[in-house]
């Protein structure tokens, strides 16, 4: 009997891990090809036979998720399994009818079949889209559970955007080690704050391995989720984060509603710049998807080291990249630090835009009057720092997580954005976290 043709649809990283974990070592069925979509430069590579396994000696070649319908049809394709994340119902169910009329099956895999079982407990944070506050709710986690005595480490969702066998695990304790493995703004923006407060980050690719490796070093470990996407681990505890400023989403988008339905806690977050009515909105729509959850209120208070100096002037506000992009976002923390700190005019740096930044720009018109911090690479970095420089502001407002100054120069003064995770009433994740694993004796 023939093997069973399969097409993984990704992203560079939920497509991986459903192949490692599912398919790898399967030999009734043939992965004859990857698609990758939402980040550059992933299309025209291959996923190589080191990770790829015995099975697939010459690796799997990874596409354009736009020649979907002819890889079908080319490479015969039996079944195509959709493996990403902070996507419309509506798209998927758009790409299924697509993939049903040319002939394919189309599946989604359950977290059964995908989950990797640790041995030691693992507490995953997770969030109904990107944006919502994901980062600074694990940070915050980080730091109650170090403050109950466990000794932890945060597993980070994939980035593999360079050489995937370099990069099949790794470990940062310090920040020499991001510049081994030549790390991205957008790597940078996920590990650099754990470096800060002294928590180790493991990533990667192949993620039983990179958990492996955490085990021995840990009490417990942190599953920092990325892209709204699912935990990669069997989870002891799953916390979620909802954003009241895209009411209706935690019911909307995949798999944010199945992040929301398999929670143990959801958390709220940016009650304190979302209107009441769409807080109240979400938390019904919350109850109603998973009535078991505690609900925690937070909000993300922001600071600058200087707020004088962003009132009455021109400025340009640089927002995390992938709020902005896949996840929808015309606005971030740097708008509402503009806006609250006095800014005379947020200048539009879209017409100033040079190469990628321009097609970004091109691909996801819902993006405001903003610049999202792109740097999945040296050449886009580049072109961000011509972006940048080009715009006529007088102060360049940065609101992702790092110091974007660091890496590139501005022709301009800037200001930081900060924001942490407060919560505001009871229950609190302190609370819930010490009932939960209590003490280290």
């Amino acid at each position: 009997m023939s093997k069973k043709r399969i097409l993984i649809m990704g992203a560079a990283g939920r497509d991986f891990h459903n192949f490692n974990t599912h398919y790898r070592n399967d030999d009734q069925v043939e992965v004859v090809a990857f698609t990758a979509t939402q980040i550059p430069d992933i299309a025209g590579r291959a996923y190589p036979p080191e990770l790829a396994g015995p099975l697939y000696p010459k690796g799997i070649p990874i596409h354009a998720e736009e020649e979907l319908l002819k890889l079908i049809a080319d490479l015969k394709v039996d079944e195509v399994i959709f493996s990403y994340s902070d996507i419309s119902h509506n798209y998927v169910m758009h790409k299924a009818s697509q993939v049903l009329a040319a002939g394919a099956d189309f599946s989604l895999l359950g977290l059964r079949h995908t989950q990797v079982k640790s041995t030691k407990p693992v507490v995953s944070i997770g969030a109904v889209r990107t944006g919502a506050g994901k980062s600074q709710t694990s940070r915050h986690v980080a730091s109650i559970l170090r403050g109950l005595g466990w000794n932890v480490a945060a597993i980070r969702h994939p980035m593999p955007y360079g050489n995937l066998i370099a990069q099949s695990v790794q470990r940062f304790a310090e920040y020499d080690d991001l510049e081994e493995y030549n790390c991205t703004i957008e790597e940078r923006e996920e590990y650099e704050p754990h470096l800060d407060r002294g928590v180790v980050v493991f990533a990667g690719v192949d993620y039983e391995k990179i958990l492996r490796e955490a085990e021995k070093e840990v009490d417990i470990v942190l599953w920092d989720g990325g892209n709204n996407d699912l935990p990669f681990y069997v989870s002891d505890y799953h916390i979620v984060v909802a954003d009241p400023h895209r009411p209706g989403h935690e019911s909307s988008y995949h798999p944010g509603e199945a992040n929301v339905r398999s929670a143990n806690v959801l958390v709220i977050n940016k009650v304190d710049t979302a209107d009441l009515s769409a807080v109240m909105s979400v938390r019904e729509s919350l109850r109603n998807l998973n009535p078991k959850a505690a609900i925690v209120e937070a909000a993300s208070p922001i600071f600058v080291d200087d707020p004088e100096a962003i009132r009455g002037k021109r400025v340009l506000v640089v927002e995390d990249g992938p709020t902005l992009t896949h996840g929808e976002m015309a606005y971030g923390a740097g708008v509402v630090a503009a806006k609250r700190f006095g800014a005379a005019e947020i200048v539009d740096p879209r017409p100033y835009a040079v190469g990628s930044i321009t097609a970004t720009y091109q691909k996801y018109p819902t993006t405001g009057a903003v610049l999202p911090a792109m740097g999945y690479g040296a050449k886009q970095t580049e072109e961000l720092r011509q972006t940048i420089n080009n715009t006529p502001a007088d102060v360049v407002i940065v609101a992702t997580p790092i110091d974007l100054s660091r890496l590139i120069k501005f022709d301009k003064p800037a200001q930081r954005v900060r924001y942490e995770l407060q919560e505001i009433g009871q229950p609190t994740l302190t609370e819930l976290l010490t009932a939960k694993f209590g003490k280290k004796k």
